[in-house]
């Protein structure tokens, strides 16, 4: 069974944005990236309601800007994916998850420690430079289905 149905445009799409968030954390962080793409994909709660495609997250706005930083200041994501980056898309489409972005809606790079919370959402892990961070438990049931 497959996560989430995708095309190849999905697929190239994907990879591009793991490859420009997570490139420096090797392939295991570009996968915890695709599987927060994944996960608001299928969240359909809080801030992403109503996403109904890989281009819909990647592109979603909040707050008057991208909830994707790579998508205005990243030279790399819009350089054409690569083979490697590809085979983590379709990995992370069809069945990969781990922790700490197993359940993660959100992640960033503080650039220091993690804080415990992210507007308000619990601290699941950290992986490398990455802090992630799941729903408050019974807000977004969404978020933890396959």
């Amino acid at each position: 069974m497959v996560r989430v149905a995708h095309t190849e445009a999905d697929v190239n799409l994907m990879a591009r944005m793991m490859r420009a968030e997570a490139e420096g954390e090797g392939r295991l962080g570009m996968l915890m990236v695709g599987n927060v793409i994944v996960n608001r994909l299928k969240a359909n709660c809080l801030d992403f309601k109503e996403l109904r495609s890989v281009r819909d997250v990647i592109y979603h706005v909040q707050g008057g800007n991208y909830s994707f930083e790579a998508v205005q200041k990243g030279n790399l994501f819009y350089s054409p994916a690569r083979e490697v980056e590809k085979k983590l898309a379709r990995q992370t489409l069809k069945y990969w998850r781990q922790q700490p972005s197993k359940y993660s809606l959100w992640y960033f790079n503080p650039y220091g420690e993690c804080p415990p919370t992210w507007y308000n959402q619990p601290f699941t892990g950290r992986y490398k430079l990455h802090c992630y961070y799941e729903p408050i438990a019974n807000t977004c049931e969404g978020a933890y289905r396959y």
